[in-house]
């Protein structure tokens, strides 16, 4: 028992917290609950599923704090990158990925691995021997969630996070809609027309917004209120923030030019990304939805281009929890109150697919360490990973702590370089360049 760590939770972060701790020679056992005990927004029983978007976001590994990450885990030796390379889809500069067989990758690779073993079955109670992480995510079961409450002596905190809809591409009228990447981004034809676009003009988007506005929405439980992340906002929550939100937001209509009115600039659009390798999935950016299901199509049928649209999947809410970090974990993600439980993933307060995933990849790298008589350090506060965990075990207000995406605000700053917007593209590189010495240095350590 001592010898092993077990991994409470398969998906983003356990998957890559198994990956990381089984090449440093660990035996490593995966419980994970599904398909046995299902959630709201699972779909399969595969690890590594991914559930509000396809996406990783930005690839820019120079300009962009995702980016970086992506690179640091890719140096890392990591599963996760690794499988949604293999399963990448054309996504201007992001990385998306063919979400069934991505997690189907992920699933593979990890049950071939010959120090990984997975049990099926729900953990209900925190365990008081052998080493653990637990990263059961935002979906975390009821009776778990219990036992961690009861254990911290507080209430979990949660928001609610929105599910986007997705669209079969045959029932989209092309003679409406085009294909192209904002500013024409990617290096390829594929990635410069990864996007399918819906243009809408004033008065369509004004009617648009006045639907959304009408629609019937999900109601809350008793008790529950409505703490969104705002990187997750569901549209009709933004369009009641201002009648033009939508517009300086997912429906902007900056760097695309309609071939079918060339002279003719949008009032706004409406975006679309590939959601599977064959092309006939597109799930709509950025339009998490708490609307019901028949209000949604009701509403998202007013967008040109989708009059006749059919649904592959409609949006949904669900509730999502995470614990407070700065006050329950020390800097090894350790459970001050029982050093034996490891969290990671979302529920320690980190908000997207890789953030999750690199708060995994060193819970498993500092277990695997501890198991095999030794310590890892935490990364410098100058690397992407360093900055998100530094921000989770300590760096945030406890009092305020919210989920956060890795960003560079997070970072120390480099001294000699300009602030503010003029200056960001070379405060971003040396953010950059600093980060992936520091993180190579770091990685020689362990």
């Amino acid at each position: 028992m001592t010898d092993t760590l077990h991994i409470i939770g398969g998906g983003m972060a356990g998957s890559e917290a198994a990956w990381q701790a089984a090449n440093a020679g660990v035996e490593v056992v995966i419980h994970e609950m599904r398909p046995k005990v299902e959630t709201f927004a699972h779909q399969t029983g595969l690890l590594g599923e991914m559930v509000c978007s396809n996406s990783f976001r930005s690839d820019d590994d120079e300009q962009n704090a995702v980016g970086l990450l992506h690179w640091e885990m890719r140096a890392a030796d990591g599963l996760i990158m690794a499988c949604a390379d293999k399963n990448r889809l054309p996504a201007g500069g992001a990385l998306a990925v063919d979400r069934d067989p991505f997690a189907q990758t992920v699933t593979d690779t990890l049950l071939a691995h010959p120090n990984i073993s997975v049990e099926y079955g729900e953990i209900s109670e925190l365990p008081k021997d052998g080493k653990w992480i637990i990263a059961t995510g935002p979906l975390t079961s009821g009776a778990l969630a219990e036992a961690i409450a009861a254990e911290t002596g507080a209430e979990a905190l949660a928001f609610f996070d929105a599910i986007a809809p997705i669209v079969y591409f045959d029932s989209i009228d092309m003679s409406k809609a085009w294909m192209q990447s904002r500013y024409d981004k990617g290096e390829t034809e594929e990635e410069r027309t990864a996007y399918l676009n819906c243009p809408m003009d004033k008065q369509q988007y004004d009617d648009f917004i006045d639907a959304l506005l009408e629609a019937d929405k999900t109601e809350f439980r008793e008790g529950e209120t409505a703490g969104y992340f705002d990187g997750c906002l569901p549209i009709e929550v933004m369009a009641e923030r201002g009648r033009e939100t939508l517009r300086h937001g997912p429906m902007k209509p900056v760097g695309l030019t309609n071939p079918h009115q060339p002279d003719i600039k949008a009032h706004a659009v409406v975006q679309l990304r590939r959601d599977n390798k064959l092309g006939t999935l597109y799930n709509i950016v950025g339009f998490q939805t708490k609307m019901k299901y028949g209000a949604q199509t009701n509403v998202f049928k007013r967008i040109p281009g989708l009059e006749n649209a059919r649904f592959a999947r409609l949006g949904g809410i669900h509730r999502n929890s995470f614990i407070n970090s700065p006050t329950l974990l020390d800097d090894q993600m350790r459970l001050r109150s029982r050093d034996n439980i490891r969290f990671a993933g979302q529920i320690t307060g980190v908000e997207g697919y890789v953030e999750s995933a690199a708060m995994g990849l060193l819970a498993g790298r500092m277990a695997a360490a501890e198991i095999k008589g030794g310590s890892l350090p935490t990364p410098p506060d100058s690397t992407a990973m360093g900055a998100l965990i530094t921000h989770i075990t300590g760096g945030a207000d406890a009092k305020t702590f919210q989920p956060m995406n890795v960003n560079f605000g997070l970072f120390p700053p480099v001294e000699g370089l300009k602030s503010g917007r003029r200056g960001r593209k070379d405060r971003y590189k040396a953010y950059t360049d600093r980060a992936k010495a520091d993180w190579k240095t770091w990685l020689d350590q362990g």
